[in-house]
């Protein structure tokens, strides 16, 4: 019976182990911000591959997934999105947001979601689906 228990216990503890992390990213702050997560986002993926990632943006956050947007550097967003929406980060930005900025969706760039609420949506994330909340 102790085999029994001690094996079940190991069981439980091996899949705790590999139980998948999931992170929301938050982003509300424009292109400085989104800067820091991008690159926070990398490393992240790095040394945690199996990470699920989320990122949800509103207000100034969302110039990043505008299209032809560019960071500090004149760099542009798009290739740095792709790159991580190919590795399964998802991006998510709030439609108050482009109705109160008067920005049509088409400008988004095609790997952008469009959610009803950026903060109901962080909100969700957190209170249903069990994701870690930061904000780089």
């Amino acid at each position: 019976m102790k085999k029994i228990v001690a094996l079940c216990l190991g069981l439980l503890l091996s899949g705790l182990a590999l139980a998948q992390i999931k992170v929301v990213y938050h982003l509300s702050e424009g292109v400085p911000q989104a800067s820091r997560a991008i690159g926070n986002i990398r490393n992240h993926l790095a040394a945690d591959p199996t990470a699920k990632i989320v990122v949800v943006s509103h207000g100034l956050g969302i110039d990043f997934l505008l299209d032809g947007a560019t960071n500090q550097l004149d760099q542009p967003f798009a290739g740095s999105v792709s790159d991580l929406a190919n590795k399964g980060v998802e991006f998510r930005v709030c439609n108050n947001t482009l109705v109160s900025r008067k920005i049509a969706a088409d400008k988004l760039v095609m790997e952008a979601k469009i959610v009803p609420s950026g903060v109901a949506e962080v909100a969700r994330l957190q209170a249903k689906e069990g994701f870690v909340y930061l904000r780089p």
